[in-house]
């Protein structure tokens, strides 16, 4: 997966973290508050583009949805090839998302995003572990 995929991909994460607690279904999971600013940047960007911004609503509306998501990946790709400083912006607010995660790893997880490859930091397991 490219850079720009995976940033979309987590971008995406993070919205559908967003609409999920905000129906109380992830109420309190998180420790980083950038949620708002992240859907004020998104909405910011897709001002006039009526498909995109669509596409936003409808993930909000209906955060497990594999097809909305996808959706939604493929309008911030395509706004971020059109605007680097939209893409500057969404990556580092997703590396702050990733940062407030401290030691426990990063909040965008590999629950919310289902089969999207997510790059991350390292694995580490401790203790006894048995394969069967």
């Amino acid at each position: 997966m490219d850079p720009l995929t995976a940033i979309a991909a987590a971008g995406v994460a993070l919205v559908v973290k967003g609409a999920l607690e905000a129906t109380g279904q992830e109420a309190g999971r998180s420790g980083w508050n950038g949620g708002a600013r992240l859907m004020e940047r998104i909405r910011a960007r897709f001002r006039g583009d009526t498909e995109a911004e669509a596409a936003l609503e409808r993930v909000t509306e209906a955060p497990d949805d594999e097809s909305r998501q996808q959706v939604l990946e493929r309008m911030l790709a395509a706004h971020m090839l059109r605007d680097r400083q939209f893409e500057d912006d969404l990556r580092r607010i997703v590396d702050e998302a990733v940062a407030a995660g401290g030691h426990r790893g990063a909040q965008v997880s590999a629950a919310l995003i289902k089969n999207a490859q997510v790059f991350n930091e390292k694995v580490e397991i401790k203790g006894d572990w048995n394969l069967s």
